[in-house]
């Protein structure tokens, strides 16, 4: 799960990470009234939205499109027009693809006297099995750019689970980047207290592009991007609470409303598999036969009638979707009320495009007979192999 800038720089605070000043705005009055509380000018007005990139972001339907989702305003007037021109028109940045994000919030900060600009991550990292830090001197550029061109420029550093973070990591840190004097202690409070974070959060990312280094010396963190374990939030009310649906991809909204792991991709097929491992497998070799997966959907391993019903209708929402693979290994999950599932969406929805189904398991033989005596055009496959070959054959053959 992601929140917005303004919510996590709320949660440092808590945990006394500093940021600089800043209010969150919805409305009009929201940043009038937000900038009669702050110091200034300037002010920096940040559009909200789970992506990055927003600096060099464009608008769609502003007057000031190429001004980008960061900007300083000068005079409250200027904060109010900025804020017209953001607030409820389209931001498009890389991150976002062409379709953009259109922005509801905004953030309203106090300027900050830059001297340098830093990077600092931190990540589970799924390699070690570890907490890792990722420290460049490269700040507010794009690190995937840095790691690809200059890789000398980014430090990590792991933190051993038993023993957990130490002074010394901090310090490793604040060298790589360069840091002296008070510098010093300030970056290993930093980097300790990020580590706090990460563990009483259950965050997966904590991203800080820029940190900063002021012109009086001190450290802060003027942006923030913050990802949590969504297997975690049972235990964290208080997060859960700062979702914002709107900026969720609405079929995955939807599949996450009844249990099912779905995320979108940029294909044509559409993929409905039981299992993660084997899902993996199925996106893998519709790649092989030269097509692409629409998405990566999961009804589980005890998935019921109604569930896979309502895993075919999340599919056939997205308009790139021209196939459909199912690709289900009955262990828990029986093949006949995978049949039954399929047999019941395919004539509720009446779906035009191919279908081809893969089944093995328990019950296979009778989810093949319900299968075949549907009266549906529903094309059997033998293996994953296939139902590959068969599914992009009958995309081609379809187009």
């Amino acid at each position: 799960m992601n929140i917005h800038e303004y919510q996590a720089k709320e949660l440092f605070e808590q945990f006394g990470i500093p940021t600089q000043r800043g209010l969150a705005a919805f409305s009009l009055r929201e940043t009038e009234e937000s900038v009669q509380q702050l110091a200034g000018p300037p002010w920096v007005v940040k559009a909200q939205i789970h992506a990055g990139g927003r600096g060099n972001g464009k608008f769609k339907e502003s007057e000031a499109g190429d001004k980008g989702g960061v900007r300083f305003a000068n005079s409250a007037d200027e904060a109010r027009t900025y804020a017209e021109q953001m607030l409820g028109n389209t931001l498009v940045t890389l991150q976002t693809g062409p379709q953009g994000r259109v922005v509801n919030r905004l953030y309203i900060a106090e300027d900050c006297k830059i001297d340098r600009e830093l990077y600092l991550s931190v990540l589970v990292d799924r390699v070690t099995s570890r907490i890792a830090f990722i420290a460049s001197e490269a700040g507010g550029m794009n690190i995937e750019e840095v790691a690809a061109k200059t890789p000398e420029k980014i430090v990590t550093v792991t933190i051993d689970p038993a023993t957990g973070y130490a002074p010394f990591h901090g310090r490793r840190i604040a060298f790589a980047l360069g840091l002296s004097g008070k510098q010093v202690n300030a970056c290993v409070k930093l980097v300790g207290n990020l580590y706090r974070f990460m563990m009483e959060k259950d965050a997966s990312l904590v991203e800080v592009n820029p940190l900063v280094v002021t012109k009086d010396g001190d450290l802060v963190c003027l942006d923030a991007k913050v990802n949590f374990d969504s297997n975690a939030l049972f235990r964290h009310p208080d997060i859960v609470a700062l979702r914002d649906v709107g900026e969720e991809d609405p079929m995955e909204l939807e599949a996450s409303q009844h249990d099912l792991s779905y995320v979108k991709l940029d294909g044509t097929i559409g993929c409905m598999v039981n299992g993660a491992g084997l899902a993996m497998a199925t996106m893998d070799i519709i790649k092989l036969y030269g097509a692409e997966p629409a998405n990566f959907l999961d009804v589980g391993g005890g998935a019921s009638k109604e569930k896979v019903e309502e895993a075919f209708k999340i599919i056939l929402s997205d308009p790139a979707v021209k196939g459909i693979l199912v690709n289900i290994f009955g262990g828990i999950m029986r093949c006949d009320i995978i049949a039954e599932g399929v047999v019941a969406a395919a004539r509720e929805m009446e779906i035009k495009v191919p279908l081809v189904v893969r089944l093995e398991g328990t019950n296979v033989e009778l989810g093949q007979k319900i299968l075949s005596e549907s009266g549906l055009k529903i094309v059997p496959a033998s293996d994953l192999d296939d139902a590959a070959a068969k599914i992009t054959a009958e995309v081609k053959e379809a187009a």
